[in-house]
C-alpha cells in the first residue's frame, strides 16, 4: 500500500511484476489471521509515505 500511495503522489505509473501474485496472497493470509489489518496497514503506509516524504523536504538550519 504505501508504495501505491507513494506511486500516487510522485506520479509514477506502477507495472506489473512477477512477485504481485504472491505479495497479494500474502496479504490474503494477513487478513485471514486479523481482520484488523485492513484498518491498520492503510495508516502504517501512509505514515511510512509521510516519513519519505519528509526525507526529501530541505532541512532548516536553527538560527
Amino acid at each position: 500500500m504505501g508504495s501505491a500511495f507513494l506511486c500516487a503522489d510522485l506520479g509514477i505509473t506502477p507495472e506489473v511484476r512477477e512477485n504481485h501474485a504472491s505479495d497479494l496472497a500474502h496479504w490474503l493470509q494477513v487478513l485471514k489471521k486479523d481482520n484488523h489489518a485492513i484498518f491498520t496497514a492503510p495508516s502504517q503506509a501512509q505514515r511510512a509515505a509521510d516519513h519519505l516524504h519528509g526525507l526529501n523536504q530541505p532541512q532548516q538550519v536553527a538560527a
